[in-house]
């Protein structure tokens, strides 16, 4: 027998997969010190890899919401915030903490009164605004202060300082890739007929993760939840062809000895695998035509992570069995797998009956799945990390901020906007440089004479002209100079700023008690300019009674475009938030969703023709598959429970490309068997 397989081997032999197989399995020990090497590399190189925490920097560069956050980027100073709730304490001792939490390092204000926007059901609210932009780390640091500062007290705190979605994910990953290894593990054990296998397994999928992870600094940023979700869907996309191969090796071993029964399945693996690989990575490659850039972020990492499990398969795997070979020899045992022949047997008895009502369950799939509830954002989930958020919610008003960017200049049309969106009732409060109060009943962009701005800052009179002349003559308004100076209106803000100027370069000299006052003003005026008033544009925050996420929120977010518009007709105008991005992201999902179907349905048809030569079996694998994606996404609108936008995407595009794996595999021993049982 050994023999005849030998002369088998020398006939076959000539084959380039039998060559290239020969090479794996005789290199295994070069190939194992390479792979070690590797691993090590890539235990360093894991923590070089940028990782974007942000889901708007994969927007459309076209759209608006991303146009505007890039003006907000360039143009504006952003101080992180956070809203800090103590509960169960009187309003005594809230009272008392608020100049408590203002002396803490890096505070720079804080928002607080009796009334009930402030103080409500034993709780007291704290609006606390840092001396840092907010993507400064300095802010994280003074939120630790406040933190530890009320940390004898019952706290709650709401903030989008930091990287609260990326750290929540990252420590549900790290529980549920345990969780994983245990599952994994126990189905191996109780599906092998070896013992000696389950190492050769596990190793596979390790080298194959490892290495994954090692070299995404190559394609340079990534997201977070690329990062962090990849791991996972990578085991579960490529278990089969670790699988597949040792199955296929241990049928070669019964009748080969361990390096041939090797070199052989190889040699048959890997087309076999190569061809199945094709339809999960068909269904991946529809994500790179998505619009928004997560798409195509995952699916080039998560291609990639497949090639390295065929790599990790197909290079280290051999020698691994060669390795472990005398123990899988050892170590075998009954299959703990059940038969079920009853099953084929119920299939054919029922051959007119299922079809049937598969198509009806498949009609009512797709009636239920379009009707299927998606959140665009984390407002309609919940998690630890939102916890205090709601906790917050339950006792005051919600806050929904959108920042309105519009051209800079034109104080009197900024005024008349604030003026009109104030009357609907969907605005709760607004913010600009035209209605925050600076001085005795003056806003920071009230224009003001020398007289009135004399009154207001304790100028003499003459003392105010000159100011005035100055700034008139750095404004090169020369006609000011020579007209009446008395008529001559300055913006309140604008004029502050320069006599500060003045003052700190000796031009203009003051008294104490009036340098003092100009210091105060300034600090707030500066903060106030910083976060409202760029280069090119100005920016205005309204703050809405509707929640991120809804429908209505949505409407009116392009009813404030539309007010804005009118009086700037001819000029660019942005709306920024969270509300924002959960719209566009709803824009951009809705095609999209159109574009990973179609495509995702073209490509895995393209590979199925391939792989049968029929036009037949293809559609019908894709119906039967399609079929199946309703139905599983008939059950969010059964239940009501909401659906990540990007779940959907990603799981109708890996259930289109790997579930396909399983009817190729039952529809080609279906083809075998018909050829020899007509």
């Amino acid at each position: 027998m050994r023999t005849a397989m030998s002369n088998e081997t020398k006939e076959t032999g000539s084959s380039f997969m039998e060559k290239l197989s020969t090479v794996i399995v005789d290199k295994r020990n070069l190939i194992f010190l390479l792979t070690i090497i590797l691993l090590v590399f890539s235990a360093f190189s894991r923590n070089w890899v940028e990782v974007e925490s942000d889901l708007t920097y994969y927007l459309p560069s076209d759209s608006e919401t991303k146009q505007a956050l890039d003006i907000m980027d360039e143009q504006f100073t952003t101080y992180g915030t956070a809203e800090v709730m103590v509960a169960n304490i009187t309003p005594e001792q809230a009272a008392a903490l608020e100049p408590k939490i203002k002396e803490i390092k890096g505070v720079q204000s804080v928002d607080y009164d009796e009334t009930t926007a402030h103080y409500n059901n034993l709780s007291a609210l704290y609006s606390i605004t840092f001396a840092y932009s907010e993507d400064d780390e300095a802010c994280l640091d003074s939120l630790e202060a406040v933190k530890e500062y009320l940390s004898d007290y019952d706290l709650y705190v709401d903030t989008d300082l930091g990287n609260t979605q990326q750290e929540t994910i990252d420590h549900e990953i790290s529980v549920i890739m345990v969780y994983v290894a245990i599952v994994i593990v126990i189905v191996l054990l109780f599906t092998s007929e070896t013992y000696g296998e389950v190492p050769v397994l596990i190793l596979t999928f390790v080298v194959a993760l490892v290495l994954n992870q090692g070299t995404n600094f190559l394609m340079g940023k990534i997201s977070f939840i690329s990062n962090s979700v990849t791991s996972i869907l990578q085991l579960a996309l490529s278990i089969d062809y670790a699988i597949i191969f040792c199955n296929r090796f241990k049928e070669e071993h019964r009748l080969l000895p361990l390096r041939e029964a090797v070199i052989v399945s190889l040699s048959k693996s890997i087309p076999e695998i190569g061809a199945s690989s094709l339809t999960t990575i068909g269904g991946l490659v529809a994500m790179l035509f998505m619009r928004f850039k997560l798409g195509p972020d995952m699916a080039l990492c998560l291609i990639k992570s497949i090639l390295f499990a065929l790599l990790a398969a197909f290079i280290v795997m051999p020698g691994l069995l060669m390795l472990f070979g005398p123990l899988i020899d050892r170590t075998q045992h009954r299959s703990f797998v059940p038969k079920i022949p009853f099953v084929g047997k119920l299939d054919y008895a029922t051959r007119y009956i299922i079809p049937i009502v598969f198509v009806v369950l498949a009609v009512i799939g797709y009636r239920l799945s379009s009707d299927c509830p998606y959140a665009y954002g984390y407002g309609l989930k919940q998690n630890e990390t939102q916890f205090a958020q709601q906790m917050i919610e339950d006792n005051f008003t919600s806050k929904n901020m959108l920042a309105l960017i519009v051209p800079t200049g034109d104080y009197d049309k900024e005024s008349a906007i604030l003026d009109e969106l104030g009357q609907y009732d969907e605005v709760d409060s607004t913010m600009g440089l035209t209605n925050i109060e600076a001085l005795d009943g003056y806003m920071l962009a009230d224009k003001l004479t020398p007289r009135q701005f004399a009154e207001l800052a304790g100028l003499d009179y003459e003392a105010a002209q000159v100011v005035y002349a100055a700034y008139a003559a750095q404004h090169s308004e020369y006609g000011k100079l020579a007209g009446n100076l008395a008529t001559y209106k300055v913006p309140l803000i604008d004029m502050f700023l320069f006599v500060c100027d003045q003052v700190d370069s000796g031009i203009v000299t003051l008294s104490d008690d009036q340098t003092q006052m100009l210091q105060d003003a300034e600090v707030q005026m500066n903060s106030a300019k910083a976060q409202l008033q760029g280069t090119d544009y100005d920016r205005m925050l309204i703050y809405l009674t509707l929640p991120e996420s809804s429908d209505e929120t949505y409407a009116f977010t392009d009813k404030i475009l539309e007010i804005a518009e009118k009086y700037y007709p001819d000029e660019n105008v942005y709306l920024a938030g969270e509300s924002t991005n959960e719209y566009e992201f709803e824009k951009s999902f809705a095609v999209d969703n159109k574009v990973v179907s179609i495509v995702s349905v073209l490509v895995v048809m393209l590979v199925l023709l391939f792989t049968f030569n029929s036009a037949g079996m293809p559609v019908l694998l894709i119906l039967v598959i399609q079929g199946c994606i309703w139905l599983n996404f008939s059950f969010p609108t059964i239940t009501g429970k909401y659906i990540f936008f990007l779940g959907y995407l990603i799981v109708s595009s890996i259930q289109m490309g790997a579930n396909i794996d399983y009817a190729i595999v039952i529809s080609s021993h279906y083809t075998d068997l018909k050829k020899i049982m007509r």
